[in-house]
């Protein structure tokens, strides 16, 4: 699948990490989602479909509704990314052991 935008630009954003830690307690409706923002709900489902297109969030109908809920998968190249300082920071921890 084509990502439109990179997960790590997605999370630059704070309302769509706020959105985030609203759906960690489960899947929500938009209309949930936005009652705990200080934004409106068109601007919740904009940010919601940035999520969704960076792979973060996947939605499911429920009648008339849209259910959003946290794609951990997505998160895989947020670990590869942080995993490699990691593995450099490490490299230099030994380095200096070595010394």
């Amino acid at each position: 699948m084509l990502r439109i935008m990179h997960v790590l630009d997605a999370l630059g954003n704070p309302v769509r990490r706020a959105i985030l830690q609203e759906l960690r307690a489960g899947p929500r409706a938009v209309g949930d989602i936005a009652s705990g923002l200080p934004i409106s709900r068109p601007a919740v489902s904009r940010h919601l479909r940035v999520l969704e297109d960076a792979g973060l969030v996947q939605a499911r109908e429920e009648g008339a509704r849209n259910i959003y809920s946290i794609r951990m998968q997505g998160f895989a190249s947020v670990r590869d990314f942080v995993d490699d300082f990691w593995d450099t920071a490490l490299a230099r921890l030994e380095e200096l052991a070595r010394q």
